[in-house]
């Protein structure tokens, strides 16, 4: 019987740990998954030629355009973690005596293959993630997309809404295969050739799980979200702190990570995609007005660089953090009024700060989460 549609029931996103990666132990299952796209368009050039109008052939002369985008709800940074990003485990950056090893974006910052990410659907009307640890088999469909590099990472905290992460990839590949023997999509990307793995050993996917991948948070609460803008109090028109405070009403964070593929004669893929330098991660805050600060914009021009703060606390505990951003050598890029008849004042702020090489931890982007367990260990210990 013909299937009738898909719906997200049936749906689960996979990451792998490396492109050319195949057991079970390096793969992960990202949680709180709330939409997935993926695409791909092929650019051709027709070839004509005097004495006949219809076309002779139309040729590929670039590499194809495969693009993948999700989104997801924040909750403890193992989402981030299973996509390469750095995040400080257990306690954040700003308790003292923690040291951090490398900022948000040291992942990818250096070069690679890229990561595969995988899109599995269940049969009609079957929850893809119960009943808990049942094996994706030949029932299942996988799409596959090869060679994922993060082109943006992005996330949205608004008061009535849960705080959301979206993400934006580019690759080179796509394939679908069945659950039981799962084509590795990606491709070589100095030859310019599909990926054979030894003895074309298929990839194994982890059993799903209820949790997506033992997740204990079940998403953070905007009530939940505190901001310390206090340093750059002396900084804007706006007063930032006290009893005459700004009140929040939404902040997003943007982190562009654009790569540029490079090509050579002889290979029909990009056989390198390097990251587009600097990289400057931007923090926008908009809010309900209450007071103005006494400030002379001409006096703010050689202000020093400072830190914001935020920190998304998990519900329902004794003050436990979920997540906390921190923003090293930030510094104010604009503010903004707003007002008419009818509504509120508002103010939009933006803040941003430069990205800096792996290793350094006195100016960028660091985040750090509750979470504790390496998911791909977690995936070899119930493999074993």
């Amino acid at each position: 019987m013909a299937r009738n549609r898909v719906i997200y029931q049936s749906e689960g996103l996979y990451v792998s740990k490396e492109a050319f990666s195949s057991g079970k132990h390096q793969h992960a299952q990202l949680s709180r998954v709330q939409s997935a796209n993926y695409s791909y368009t092929i650019n051709r050039q027709d070839v004509n030629q005097y004495g006949q109008l219809a076309r002779i052939d139309s040729l590929v002369l670039d590499p194809p355009t495969v693009s993948v985008d999700f989104s997801y709800y924040l909750t403890d940074g193992e989402n981030e973690r299973i996509l390469n990003f750095y995040v400080q485990t257990g306690t954040h950056v700003g308790t003292p005596g923690v040291t951090e090893a490398g900022n948000f974006c040291s992942g990818h910052l250096s070069e690679g293959s890229g990561v595969n990410v995988y899109v599995v659907t269940s049969p009609e009307s079957n929850d893809l993630n119960l009943p808990k640890n049942t094996a994706i088999g030949s029932a299942d469909r996988v799409i596959g997309i090869g060679n994922c590099y993060i082109s943006d990472y992005s996330i949205d905290l608004s008061v009535g809404s849960l705080p959301t992460a979206s993400v934006t990839m580019e690759g080179s590949n796509m394939a679908s295969s069945l659950g039981s023997s799962i084509t590795n999509p990606s491709v070589n990307q100095e030859s310019g050739t599909p990926y054979l793995p030894p003895g074309l050993q298929p990839v194994l996917l982890p059993d799903p799980a209820a949790s997506g991948t033992g997740q204990t948070i079940a998403a953070l609460r905007p009530g939940d979200i505190t901001m310390n803008l206090q340093a750059f109090d002396d900084e804007t028109i706006s007063e930032l702190e006290g009893d005459g405070s700004i009140h929040v009403q939404s902040a997003s964070i943007s982190v562009p990570l654009s790569r540029t593929p490079i090509d050579r004669l002889g290979s029909k893929f990009a056989f390198a995609r390097t990251v587009d330098f600097p990289v400057v991660s931007t923090l926008s805050v908009s809010a309900i007005m209450n007071e103005e600060n006494q400030a002379n914009l001409a006096d703010l021009l050689e202000k020093p660089e400072r830190d914001v703060q935020i920190i998304l606390k998990a519900p329902d505990t004794d003050g436990t953090t979920g997540m906390v951003w921190d923003f090293k050598g930030a510094l104010v890029e604009s503010e903004n009024w707003s007002s008419s008849i009818g509504s509120n004042k508002t103010v939009d702020l933006t803040f941003t700060a430069q990205v800096g090489g792996p290793e350094d931890i006195a100016a960028s982007m660091f985040l750090s989460g509750s979470n504790t367990d390496d998911p791909y260990e977690r995936a070899q210990i119930n493999e074993l």
